[in-house]
């Protein structure tokens, strides 16, 4: 297993990868369960594998667009009751 000083200056890359920065600082690598390594475990799901930035911003995106297309049916009603009152 690896550890590094500082995991929070590791570099995402995408898919639950990430590279080695000099803010993360050089790898500690070793067995698991000695020192600071955690265990391995088979057929356990990590809890911690969602970027909730991202997550968060497809959320917004998607608020959007469906808002937009509220207001799209909205207005071609209100252009429908406007060409049947003519």
């Amino acid at each position: 297993m690896a550890n590094f000083a500082n995991p929070q200056g590791l570099d995402p890359v995408g898919d639950n990868h990430w590279l080695e920065t000099p803010a993360s600082g050089q790898p500690l690598i070793g067995p698991p369960t000695t020192g600071t390594f955690g265990e391995l475990q088979g057929s356990a799901v990590e809890s911690a594998n969602v970027d909730l930035t991202a997550e968060l911003v497809k959320m917004i995106t998607a608020q959007r667009m469906y808002q937009a297309n509220a207001k799209t049916i909205e207005t071609q009603d209100a252009v429908l009751q406007t060409l049947v009152n003519l």
